[in-house]
């Protein structure tokens, strides 16, 4: 899909922007300082396909546990600052793939070039974070609250310093609690730069409702072609942030990594077990990489015209089932066959696209 034109940052051996995918990040919530405990959890979010993780730097012991920490961390680890611009430079020296700060809490412009050019120096990445809750006291004046635009120039504001100190290679990130705010932010911000965006809707809540508000912040942006890295922010254990963030990229055709299933609601015109069917799919389908679209539909009213729709469609009733495979129809399966004729034809839909 069309994608907002931005210049590329490096961040380790990732490179984030429009001629990329966009990258799935997260961050650890132990403490820092317990090496072991934040390792096995980076590699838990690495086994669920995070590719980038942030971790909290609030004290000298866990800037003194970030090397053991990035020496065993597969994928670039992110610092993660408020406030104490000398952790900030701790953490670049231990070796930090990115550090990320919000001017606007952290001290000074002083303090700030000296972040950035001991950045410069190692050659890393930042990320520029401006949160609804840490907006300038003159912004919020002037606004009379963190609005959108308050966020915008907030982020402008610090854009152009550190531009000016001769440093490039950062991305930018304006995130509230608010999904309009958010939106509309992310949306003025773009408009105005070629800098890759970091998109999140911040403390989105526990999973059910926050994965929720994070897809109806995320998906207009998404759909707008703005957002080069994303993280889903959801109260507890980090993990299951990922699968929620990949699902929302493919919701939104933004980044497709594995399946797409369409399935229809059961409805009383549903006369095949269409349940039972999308149980076993899912199931066989498990660690399937190839971006196809699904469809297994279960009644003669939409089901045709949907399955045609797919890369690979049934439209199933009575028993049996059409399968169409790009729009066209292919044959006719008994119930019991369905699955193993769907598997079939995503073997066949993969060695296609390597073949290609």
């Amino acid at each position: 899909m069309p994608r907002r034109t931005t210049r590329t940052v490096t961040i380790g051996d990732l490179k984030i922007g429009s001629q990329h995918p966009i990258i799935v990040q997260s961050m650890t919530c132990t403490d820092t300082d317990d090496a072991a405990a934040t390792i096995l959890q980076i590699k838990e979010l690495v086994a669920a396909g995070c590719e980038m993780v942030r971790v909290t730097v609030d004290t000298d012991k866990a800037a003194d546990a970030l090397p053991e920490i990035i020496a065993a961390s597969s994928v670039p680890i992110v610092a993660d600052i408020h406030f104490t611009h000398r952790l900030a430079i701790r953490a670049i020296e231990a070796g930090v793939d990115k550090v990320r700060i919000n001017p606007g809490n952290i001290g000074s412009d002083e303090r700030v070039r000296e972040v950035v050019e001991a950045a410069k120096k190692a050659n890393i990445a930042m990320r520029i974070g401006v949160n609804s809750g840490s907006v300038e006291k003159d912004l919020l004046e002037k606004y009379g609250y963190p609005s959108p635009q308050a966020l915008v120039d907030s982020a402008v504001r610090h854009c152009e310093n550190i531009t000016a100190l001769g440093f490039t290679n950062f991305v930018v990130s304006l995130k509230s609690t608010d999904t309009k705010t958010v939106v509309e932010a992310n949306r003025l911000f773009a408009a105005q730069n070629d800098i890759p965006l970091h998109i999140g809707v911040t403390e989105a809540g526990r999973p059910g409702y926050g994965t929720i508000k994070s897809a109806a912040g995320l998906g207009p942006l998404l759909l707008d072609g703005i957002g080069d890295t994303i993280r889903v922010s959801l109260t507890g254990d980090p993990v299951p942030e990922i699968a929620v963030a990949f699902d929302i990229l493919k919701a939104t055709g933004a980044r497709v990594t594995g399946p797409e299933l369409i399935s229809c609601p059961t409805c009383g015109r549903i006369d095949i077990d269409l349940e039972a069917l999308m149980n076993e799919l899912e199931e066989r389908l498990e660690g399937v990489t190839v971006p196809v679209k699904i469809a297994v539909l279960g009644c003669v009213v939409n089901g045709p015209g949907e399955a045609q729709e797919a890369d690979i469609g049934i439209a199933g009733g009575g028993g049996k089932g059409i399968l169409y495979r790009d729009g066209k129809q292919k044959r006719v399966v008994p119930e019991s066959e369905m699955v193993d004729a769907l598997l079939e034809e995503i073997a066949d839909f993969q060695q296609s696209r390597n073949n290609a």
